[in-house]
């Protein structure tokens, strides 16, 4: 087993806008992740065990980022995410007044895409990609 510390070619982020309740930012991120997992399967690892054999689910095998921006910030990285073609999640401000997957679509699909009121962001990438997208962005305290 190698003790070299992992060092990955791609980076998973979140950005959240600034002015976010701390609850808020807590669903957000939650929600944002759960969406890469599922489209970009080799981002999660292998399944946890402990020392008595319960075995645990896999999660990330990398670190997850989390920044903050203003409103404009996450609209740019939206853009630059978007022209990128990288995987991305979104929450809108709409969907704090939603209660189910369904309706949740639902008022992402109502709305253009230049007219999304952005909360959040997760975007999936190569470093590189995925830094020039968080241009402006500062990480979360």
């Amino acid at each position: 087993m190698s003790t070299e510390p992992m060092r990955f070619d791609t980076k998973i982020a979140v950005l959240l806008r600034e002015d976010l309740e701390p609850w808020q930012r807590l669903n957000v991120t939650a929600f944002l992740v759960s969406g890469l997992g599922t489209a970009v399967p080799e981002v999660i690892g292998e399944p946890y065990e402990d020392a008595d054999g319960v075995g645990y689910l896999p999660m990330f095998r990398q670190p997850v980022l989390v920044f903050e921006g203003t409103k404009e910030t996450l609209t740019a990285a939206h853009g630059r995410a978007l022209s990128r073609a990288l995987p991305r999640a979104i929450f809108t401000s709409d969907l704090f007044t939603t209660g189910n997957d369904r309706d949740n679509r639902a008022a992402v699909r109502a709305v253009g895409t230049g007219e999304l009121d952005l909360v959040g962001m997760a975007v999936h990438g190569p470093k590189n990609a995925v830094d020039k997208v968080l241009k402006g962005a500062r990480m979360h305290p």
